[in-house]
């Protein structure tokens, strides 16, 4: 009976927790990589310079959540970001998520 709690209790807990198929895993299943890379600027700015300009504002997971789904243009120049339909909402707070974390 202990072992059934303990397992019971293990499983719920990694149920719970957040994905560990969170970061560059999902990035790159998402293909964000093919236009990012976290130190340094590809087609799209590096990561780590997304959080830097990021590190201040309180809602920045959320305006890049929206930014990863929607897409845009002119915050980082020219080249526009496009949308990115096939991330999910809570993908695109993950990677949000993420990308504030490569500072």
């Amino acid at each position: 009976m202990r072992n059934a709690l303990f397992i019971a209790a293990a499983l719920a807990a990694t149920l719970s927790a957040p994905s560990a198929f969170a970061s560059p895993e999902l990035a790159q299943k998402k293909n964000c990589m093919a236009c990012h890379a976290v130190d340094k600027k590809l087609v799209g700015p590096a990561y780590k310079d997304v959080a830097a300009k990021y590190a201040s504002d309180k809602d920045a997971v959320k305006k890049l959540s929206e930014k990863i789904i929607k897409g845009g243009s002119g915050v980082w120049g020219p080249v526009p970001m496009p949308a990115n339909t096939q991330v999910s909402p809570a993908e695109a707070e993950t990677l949000a998520k993420w990308i504030l974390s490569t500072k």
